[in-house]
């Protein structure tokens, strides 16, 4: 991909990989109002089984009340980052997660697969404009 030099993509690595550290432990803690500050306004989440959450402010409030009651721990890992232009890119991350019941710390889920994103920099920051959640394993425990 043209258009970066390769100190340029060496930052927008870094700034996307620290854009989907600071989405997992806001999800993980449930600071919402940072995880809504992560994506551009017209942001669409897809997860299998679900109908696509489109914006967003709904996506967030989706998410929040899916997890109502739930604790969760996502790890993601060995990112493969694509950057079709200076201001857009795509990645694959592996992931794990892991599901409890708050009340009575009973697991409910622990799942593996590939989050699927596409980021785009606004204002001169990275932002998530589009992700799907593609599981290939879960034990399902509910």
């Amino acid at each position: 991909m043209s258009g970066m030099t390769d100190v340029e993509r060496m930052l927008a690595l870094e700034d996307i990989f620290r854009l989907k550290g600071r989405r997992d432990r806001a999800l993980d803690t449930k600071d919402w109002d940072t995880y809504l500050a992560l994506h551009v306004p017209d942001h669409v989440s897809e997860n299998e089984g679900e109908e696509p959450r489109c914006g967003a402010k709904t996506n967030v409030d989706g998410v929040a009340r899916i997890l109502e009651g739930i604790s969760t721990v996502h790890h993601c890992h060995t990112p493969e980052i694509t950057f079709e232009s200076p201001t857009t890119a795509r990645g694959v991350w592996g992931m794990e997660d892991i599901l409890v019941d708050t009340q009575t710390k009973r697991l409910l889920l622990h799942g593996f697969g590939f989050y699927h994103e596409r980021y785009e920099k606004r204002d001169g920051e990275w932002l998530f404009c589009w992700r799907q959640l593609r599981r290939t394993f879960v034990f399902d425990y509910r």
